[in-house]
Formats: C-alpha cells, structure tokens, sequence
C-alpha cells in the first residue's frame, strides 16, 4: 500500500530473491540480485552482481559489446553507454541495460531498468502473441518512452 512504502526505499528479498534461479538459468552465471522497492508508481531498477567466469577478464567495452552482440536482433532491448532509469522506459515495452566491470573487486556489474506496468506481464503477453501469431514482434507496442 502507498502509505507503508510513502518516502520509503527498502531492500527485500535478500539472498533468496525469487528470480535469482531464473537469472541463473538464462545467463548460466552465480549472481547476486537484491531488488529494492520504491515509492514510484511504476518502474524497476535492477542491479546484479557476478563474478566473470575463471579464465576471462572482461572490460566494461566489452560487456557492453557482447551484451550489443546478444541483443541486436531484440526490439525491445537497448543496450547503453550511461546508467539507466526507470523514467526512460516509462510507458514502453523497453528494457534498458548497461554494464561495468570493476577491476578493483573483479565483480561483472549490470543494471537493468524496465516499466513494469508496460513491460511486466501485460506487454509481455502481447509480445508473445505477436510472435505466436506470426505478426511482427513490437505491433502495439511503445518502444518510446513517455518522459524525453
């Protein structure tokens, strides 16, 4: 309810956050995921934590540049230089993500930010249907935010 997360901001989920299996599964990394919930009415701020795998020793050019590799064909992912916010994607079915590697404790860095409301189940069941029905991907779809 508003009025218990009203000039609030709180960590939850710590260390067994729900969606920490599904990460692991996709990216086939350990990671470390503790989202935090703020009084916005809509938007999430992820930041994920991972240690590359042993024998590579990444830069933050090249996350960038394989995370641009992996998602090019992706309408709907974008790939950035800066940090992103949740204002961004405000009414889109958009993701925004960006990486660091920090040489000082080793750690990969990614963060992601996303309109829950436009891209949580709502857009994501659209997307899927577009794709089961053969129609291109982002039909009724905002890949353009509402903030500039």
């Amino acid at each position: 309810m508003f009025t218990s997360v009203d000039e609030d901001f709180s960590a939850y989920g710590l260390l067994d956050h729900r969606h920490t299996p599904e990460i692991e599964q996709v990216t086939g990394a350990q990671i470390l995921f503790t989202p935090h919930l703020a009084p916005m009415n809509r938007g999430i701020l992820a930041t994920c934590y991972a240690r590359p795998t042993s024998g590579t020793t990444p830069t933050t050019a090249s996350l960038l540049a394989s995370l641009a590799r992996s998602y090019k064909r992706e309408p709907f992912v974008v790939i950035r230089p800066t940090p992103p916010s949740t204002k961004a994607t405000l009414g889109t079915n958009s993701v925004h993500i960006t990486a660091r590697f920090d040489k000082r404790t080793g750690y990969v860095i990614v963060l992601s930010a996303l309109d829950n409301l436009a891209k949580g189940a709502s857009g994501g069941a659209v997307q899927a249907a577009n794709v089961a029905l053969g129609i291109e991907e982002s039909m009724g779809l905002s890949q353009v935010g509402m903030y500039p």
